[in-house]
């Protein structure tokens, strides 16, 4: 899998991975972000080839700090001291070596070397040689924190977890909820979810046009209008995407407009809205009869925005550039719902973008609940009597979540909605009576995500 297209444009896959992994674990540019571009770049390659790329470069970025105590094991200089190109050279081989079966030991070692020469590195590729040979003959030696005698220490190492982030989920959440999150980010077998546009088409439809483009199609036992796919080769080639009959959303997302529960004709307006997928969702459900105000901090997310309302066809959805934080007169006491779907520390989804965990911390997370109420301060106001005001943030955070519903509560003349009749049984947990619902991964079949319904006084 290294090489394809032999002659003048010959590309080297394990190359393209590297790139993309300096590019995410030096940079800090997001690894979803890295990962779609390069796809979009490169897909006229075979598609074992992209799944080989896709593979190491999720897989390292996933299994960082376990793939650095290998390393530390075995090497005189530790990975923080290494060049970065080098560090990162080295944690895809062994990425390759403890968790690719259909890689030869010896085919990750030599490519690792050749790669090393051809970046300049020359005079390193006895050292790459010799580490990767000796995390080969030592890895059935080399012990990771035994679970028993420092569960936090086996979670932080086993699953490349934070010690910050374990810590706080095991307070948070207790240990066995903890451990079962955490295990559940590692998960290779996601599949994508999607929904279906009932303004366009039925299930039925799509699901015999994604079979014509070879997709594997399940239908989500937890919404009825999603759609599980996998073994899907480049979703925008599909007529099915084109044609705007499906959108890429997760489940758990989805519930937030099915909680909002629009009517024909209401006016609502979604505060941090892109790429768009609550906003489409909130079109649909209205029947296409209504007005929805879509905003977003910048150019570039409003543009994410109009790209989908143009590809849905869903005319009635206003994309706006709007700073949420700041308050907008024209609004206050005069929008039936208010979508607040927040920035936040994403915790939840990092079985998805596993580099959040990576970049997150405890001030970061303060810094975000600051933001939070500051948009929260505005939305209220937008309400008006009698209104529904749906906050939501794919965090695990409590602090984030059932704290800023509360903060809300306290403050403004607002009470939360039993949101019971939305959601399926088994989510409730008892707290949907009391307007809120806190999904976890590992756990619900979904991302991590919070969601409440309040409504105004």
């Amino acid at each position: 899998m290294t090489n394809t297209n032999a002659g003048a444009g010959a590309v080297n896959t394990r190359e393209i991975v590297l790139d993309m992994l300096m590019e995410i674990c030096e940079k800090g540019t997001f690894s979803h972000i890295v990962l779609r571009q390069t796809l979009r770049k490169y897909q006229y390659l075979d598609k074992r080839d992209r799944a080989f790329m896709s593979r190491i470069t999720e897989g390292t970025v996933q299994n960082k700090i376990l793939l650095d105590f290998y390393i530390n094991k075995v090497s005189k200089i530790k990975v923080n001291k290494m060049k970065p190109l080098i560090r990162n050279l080295l944690r895809m081989s062994v990425y390759q070596i403890l968790f690719m079966d259909s890689v030869p030991a010896s085919a990750a070692c030599n490519e690792a070397v050749k790669l090393a020469i051809k970046r300049s590195f020359g005079q390193l590729k006895g050292f790459v040689n010799g580490v990767l040979r000796a995390v080969v003959r030592g890895k059935d030696d080399i012990k990771i924190p035994n679970a028993s005698e420092n569960l936090v220490e086996h979670l932080h190492v086993a699953y490349s977890m934070p010690i910050w982030l374990v810590e706080q989920l095991v307070y948070q959440y207790g240990t066995e909820e903890a451990s079962r999150i955490i295990k559940s980010f590692a998960k290779t077998d996601k599949a994508i979810s999607v929904r279906v546009n009932s303004l366009k088409i039925t299930i039925d439809e799509v699901i015999e046009s994604l079979k014509k483009d070879d997709v594997t199609v399940k239908q989500s036992q937890i919404y009825d209008r999603a759609l599980l796919l996998e073994n899907v080769d480049y979703l925008e080639n599909t007529e099915a995407f084109n044609e705007g009959f499906i959108s890429v959303q997760d489940l758990s997302s989805m519930l937030v407009s099915v909680i909002a529960d629009p009517r024909e004709g209401d006016f609502c307006v979604d505060l941090c809205a892109a790429p768009g997928g609550k906003s489409l969702h909130m079109w649909e459900l209205m029947r296409g009869k209504g007005r929805i105000i879509a905003r977003d901090i910048n150019d570039y997310k409003v543009s994410l925005i109009e790209e989908n309302i143009d590809r849905t066809e869903s005319d009635g959805i206003e994309a706006q550039v709007a700073d949420a934080t700041e308050l907008d007169t024209e609004l206050v006491d005069k929008v039936d719902i208010v979508i607040a779907d927040l920035p936040c520390s994403g915790l939840g989804v990092i079985g998805k973008k596993s580099d959040i965990k990576y970049n997150m911390d405890t001030d970061k997370e303060s810094e975000l609940i600051k933001l939070q109420r500051s948009i929260l301060d505005n939305a209220v106001k937008y309400v008006k009597k009698g209104g529904k005001l749906i906050y939501s943030t794919c965090t695990l955070n409590k602090n984030e979540n059932i704290d800023n519903m509360k903060y809300v509560l306290d403050k403004y003349q607002f009470k939360p909605v039993d949101i019971s009749e939305y959601v399926p049984e088994n989510f409730c947990r008892g707290t949907a009576k009391d307007g809120y619902l806190q999904m976890l991964p590992g756990i619900d079949g979904t991302d991590g995500f919070f969601i409440c319904r309040l409504e105004k006084l």
